[in-house]
């Protein structure tokens, strides 16, 4: 058993001989994944029974995926410094804990305030969990392994997002031990407390050589921009959309501006900035930021819509509301394998282009036929547009990151990353209050009107992937080679 305790020094290997313990490390860091995974989707199926338990208003069910992915949205822009300066076995243990322990609160959760905040502290830690993986994964395996490591990441990210939602409904419906909607969240214990013994046993410290201050004022100003943004789209319409929620709006856009100064005097005076601002003058990159914000935005968007819409309209038990998710899955298995067999290689940018335009189709096919057949429609009749829509969000996905990415110098693509990254959490919580405030608006306040709500959603969804279809002109044509400064 290796000796990894925080005080304890790990012996010295000679350079090629790689981490003993690597592979079974490998598996808490993939753990850790699969918790992140999941309770990101959860909550899409599983929240119409939280608010009938719990009481609470419609955006209440907003705020559970909302408030998850805008936390962990700005907690990523430090989360892994935090493993550079404080060492990242350190941090992933301290982040896997947390997590853990803020799902146990949301399965104890008494009221819907304490499972959103329950929420928010999950979002929070598990961006301080998640970015040490790779970190780690560099350190602990030799370059010709690494390949094979991070490969792992892909079928295990598929599969959960396949299986998240199947999953949710499937323990909502069991009522295990009476848990009902709880055991979403408290399915976390065991795996987490897995993960933190894989850690604490297998698992060998590493920090960088470059140690930089934390940007706390930087973080604070981006949090702030964002939320301004957020929470005005989920509350107004309850509250009848009051002045002060557009003048937060407004608020949000100018306070990113102030964001991207106080980042620019950093960098200017020394500092480490948390994004690089010579990024946004790369039309490339910035390019790549907006459509990737409205491609998660609609992405994370639609499921929570459709979910939802499942639940109060035809009134789809929750097994059944997961259980329709599977055409989309196997939509989303067909593109990945097509654009992985050399279409993302042949095509570079163009598959983004024909995803989204597909994705589009797939919106407006819907939208027809719940316009045709109304809440009677049942999931065949939906099954081929739900497949064309995970078919072009797969072509999308697939070679957007390393397109996106093009744009920049080498010497770039770890600040490029982080910043991608943050922007695709802050998309889904973009998705989750738009879309979401669409179909409630539209849906009525007395008569409830769910299809005409959902049809609705899907016409503005739609006009949203058109954007981001344009939006992506401004991206790379093709991904940088290897080899060619990755």
């Amino acid at each position: 058993m290796p000796q990894t305790s925080a005080g304890a020094a790990v012996p010295a290997r000679a350079p090629d001989q790689p981490y003993r313990w690597r592979w079974v490390a490998l598996l808490a860091i993939l753990g850790a994944e699969v918790m992140d995974l999941l309770d990101a989707l959860v909550t899409t199926v599983a929240a119409p029974s939280i608010q009938r338990d719990l009481g609470g208003s419609a955006t209440m069910i907003q705020w559970l995926s909302a408030g998850y992915t805008l936390a962990m949205a700005a907690g990523l822009l430090t989360g892994g410094r935090l493993g550079d300066l404080y060492g990242r076995r350190r941090m992933f243990l301290i982040g896997a804990a947390a997590f853990t322990a803020a799902s146990l609160l949301c399965g104890l959760a008494w009221s819907p305030e304490v499972l959103v905040a329950a929420r928010v502290l999950q979002g929070l830690f598990g961006a301080v969990m998640i970015p040490q993986g790779l970190g780690m994964i560099k350190e602990m395996f030799p370059p010709r392994e690494q390949a094979a490591a991070l490969g792992a990441f892909g079928p295990v990210m598929a599969i959960g997002s396949v299986g998240g939602p199947v999953l949710a409904g499937w323990l909502v419906g069991a009522d295990l031990f009476g848990t009902g909607w709880r055991m979403i969240f408290l399915i976390n214990l065991p795996v987490g407390l897995l993960v933190i013994a894989g850690a604490v046993f297998f698992m060998r410290e590493s920090r960088t050589g470059h140690v930089t201050r934390l940007d706390l004022t930087g973080v604070g100003i981006a949090g702030a921009a964002a939320l301004l943004l957020i929470y005005p789209l989920v509350q107004g319409r309850e509250l009848g959309w009051p002045a002060w929620t557009f003048v937060s709006m407004a608020a949000s856009v100018a306070l990113f501006a102030v964001f991207g100064l106080q980042q620019s005097r950093r960098q200017r005076a020394g500092g480490d900035p948390l994004v690089v601002v010579g990024l946004f003058r790369k039309r490339a990159f910035t390019g790549g930021l907006a459509a990737g914000l409205l491609f998660f935005a609609v992405l994370i968007g639609f499921n929570w819509v459709f979910s939802v819409y499942l639940q109060t309209g035809p009134h789809y038990t929750p097994v059944q509301a997961g259980l329709a998710f599977l055409p989309q899955a196997v939509g989303a298995v067909i593109g990945f394998g097509a654009a992985n067999a050399g279409l993302q290689q042949r095509y570079g940018r163009t598959l983004i282009h024909a995803g989204t335009l597909v994705m589009g189709a797939g919106a407006i096919g819907l939208a027809l036929v719940f316009g045709a057949a109304g809440t009677s429609a049942g999931i065949w009749r939906l099954a081929p547009f739900l497949v064309a829509i995970g078919l072009g969000m797969a072509l999308a996905m697939s070679p957007f990151f390393d397109i996106a990415l093009a744009g920049v110098e080498p010497a770039e693509t770890g600040s490029a990353s982080s910043t991608l990254t943050a922007v695709q959490q802050l998309g889904g919580a973009f998705g989750v209050a738009l879309l979401g405030t669409v179909f409630f608006q539209a849906a009525g306040g007395g008569a409830w009107d769910p299809v005409t709500a959902v049809r609705v959603t899907l016409g503005v969804l739609a006009g949203m992937l058109l954007l981001t279809c344009l939006l992506a002109l401004l991206m790379p044509k093709r991904a940088r080679p290897e080899g060619a400064g990755h």
